[in-house]
């Protein structure tokens, strides 16, 4: 038995998720729960004290047009997910009806909605800041958490298909949102260091898509606009990505007509921390009875 299997197995027998029949969707017991909710206080306690975002909240599902004109199908088309639904008419029920009666495809007749899964908690945010306008003369720090979905199912239990993101999201100038991420590559060491986990940081990439796909990592990678936390879950020899730096440039600037204060186009970088993993990453590490995790971690996460 592999040590995904293994570590998955444990979780499910001591009820810590819960199986759907799906790989990478299972419910969450109260107790994992709680450790991602003392983790999220742990992450506002390693914030600095003089920052002040917007705390936005968005649904796991976001405007399609948006998707669309995030670009994210150039680079992820295996990773999306869109929402269908049923369109028809009586006479169309009564066909699906007999459809599922015979063991037949009845989502052929389902039609794409309004509405796709969201990828990334900070995707619906661009356009909505757009919108309002310039920013600020001090740029935008906005305080995001969200669940998001990736099509990847897997038997390893941090690939989730539906996990939740919590980001913060830096727009502004490039001084300004460099700032922001170097320091925040520095807060989030010590985060973790402080429930007792492993940590390497490195220069990664993201999955992009095809032959052009290798090309953007590899571009990706060579200017450090991504960098990720790795931490021991299921494996001490490939480590899971836990927290993510990202520098965006001017992306989603340029996308979405981001503009700072005196009408420059603006940068934008993010931290994300996969919750889900890091709560993973807990258990793995320290046992799968909390009573039992080391005083020191306790402190830090219950106080």
């Amino acid at each position: 038995m592999d040590m995904q299997s293994s570590l998955l197995d444990r979780l499910l027998a001591a009820g810590l998720l819960i199986d759907t029949g799906i790989d990478g969707l299972y419910g969450r017991s109260g107790t994992f729960e709680d450790v991602i909710a003392r983790f999220e206080k742990l992450i506002d306690a390693h914030a600095p004290a003089d920052a002040r975002p917007e705390v936005i909240r968005f649904p796991p599902g976001m405007n399609r047009k948006h998707f669309e004109g995030s670009g994210y199908m150039k680079s992820f088309p295996q990773l999306a997910g869109t929402v269908h639904s049923f369109c028809g008419c009586e006479l169309d029920h009564m066909n699906l009806l007999q459809c599922i009666a015979e063991g037949g495809d009845w989502t052929e007749g389902q039609k794409a909605t309004d509405v796709v899964l969201t990828p990334a908690a900070c995707y619906p945010l661009y356009p909505v800041v757009a919108k309002r306008g310039p920013l600020p003369a001090g740029g935008g720090l906005f305080d995001l958490q969200s669940y998001c979905f990736r099509h990847e199912p897997s038997k390893d239990p941090a690939r989730m298909q539906l996990f939740r993101m919590r980001e913060f999201v830096r727009m502004g100038t490039p001084d300004q949102v460099m700032e922001f991420r170097e320091d925040w590559m520095e807060r989030g060491q010590k985060l973790i260091a402080a429930v007792g986990l492993d940590v390497e940081l490195d220069t990664a990439n993201d999955p992009f898509f095809g032959r052009a796909g290798k090309m953007m990592g590899n571009s990706q990678r060579e200017q450090k606009l991504k960098f990720e936390l790795l931490i021991p879950v299921t494996s001490s020899a490939n480590k899971t990505a836990c927290l993510s730096f990202n520098y965006h440039q001017d992306h989603f600037g340029t996308t979405w007509g981001l503009t700072t204060a005196d009408g420059e186009t603006a940068h934008t970088a993010c931290v994300g921390f996969g919750l889900e993993r890091i709560t993973l990453a807990l258990f793995a590490r320290h046992g799968l009875d909390t009573a039992d995790w080391p005083a020191d971690v306790r402190k830090a996460l219950w106080g």
